[in-house]
């Protein structure tokens, strides 16, 4: 596969440089924000963050002056690297070869026949793959799929959708891939669509509280610790009959720890990553 075959990337590579315009308040729904070099639009908590490849000034003016409920707070310029806090870069982990898509001609040649060569296009979203948390759940998702293959996932907190990748990579036949942030949400879909696996993978925007009750063999959720404290409560929990939780410290792993052998679930390995992340695999009765 050459790069030319694939759609063009969010950005270009790792030292592509940001514009960031950081805004309070949310762009009315409907509004055009494209121009040259529009990236997305990411919203949080009543704040939306503007990507740019380039400095687009005056069309954030425009927009402000169109738009009075939203107010600049900062821009920002800075290299793609750092504002994901890391130089994405190809690795494996197991049997994955997570190949960013900037990187894939160079790595054509580089492939053994039991790899599952996974390209990721991770835009502005935080989650390259490499953080500590993913490994250890791409580490867990093997140990499934060797002793069972889960014919259906459900990915809580999918980002820019690397798991859900991995388990349809491994057998799924029907993954759901779940984030609350709309931009996480696209770029999981053009990563699933530059896999080939649309056919296997539904992306949707949603709180995962809501989701949980969706049926699935196994429950993928690598998310903030008070949503897993509520995941692990509900009724939709139980029914899974694999699971695999990260994103936890030392404390809330145990606190989630205890639960779950309240409740009758079976702890099968936990790994720490960083020697703070915690990771959690587990069968319910």
């Amino acid at each position: 596969m050459k790069r030319s075959d694939l759609p063009e990337a969010i950005v270009a590579g790792p030292d592509e440089e940001l514009y960031i315009y950081y805004l309070k308040g949310r762009v009315a729904p409907g509004i055009d924000l494209s121009a040259p070099g529009f990236i997305g639009n990411w919203e949080e908590d009543g704040f939306s963050f503007l990507f740019y490849s380039q400095a687009c000034r005056q069309r954030i003016a425009a927009l402000l002056a169109a738009q009075p409920q939203l107010e600049m707070i900062d821009a920002f310029q800075m290299p793609y690297a750092e504002w994901l806090g890391e130089r994405p870069v190809s690795y494996r982990v197991g049997r994955f070869d997570i190949v960013p898509v900037w990187d894939i001609e160079r790595k054509e040649n580089d492939a053994g026949g039991d790899l599952h060569r996974l390209i990721l296009d991770p835009g502005v979203v935080f989650g390259s793959g490499t953080h500590a948390t993913t490994r250890d759940c791409l580490r867990a998702l093997e140990i499934v799929y060797a002793e069972e293959g889960p014919q259906s996932v459900i990915d809580l907190g999918s980002g820019t959708g690397v798991l859900s990748l991995a388990a349809t990579a491994l057998g799924s036949r029907s993954t759901l891939a779940v984030d609350n942030n709309l931009l996480a949400v696209r770029t999981a879909a053009r990563n699933f669509q530059m896999n080939g696996m649309t056919d296997r993978i539904l992306t949707v925007q949603g709180r995962a509280e809501v989701f949980i009750e969706h049926p699935a063999d196994l429950m993928l959720a690598n998310i903030h610790f008070d949503v897993t404290r509520r995941l692990v409560k509900s009724a939709g929990f139980l029914q899974k009959k694999w699971f695999i939780l990260s994103g936890l410290m030392r404390s809330q792993a145990g606190s989630i720890g205890e639960h779950l052998v309240r409740v009758g679930s079976i702890i099968r390995q936990q790994w720490i990553g960083e020697d703070l992340w915690h990771t959690i695999l587990g069968m319910n009765p």
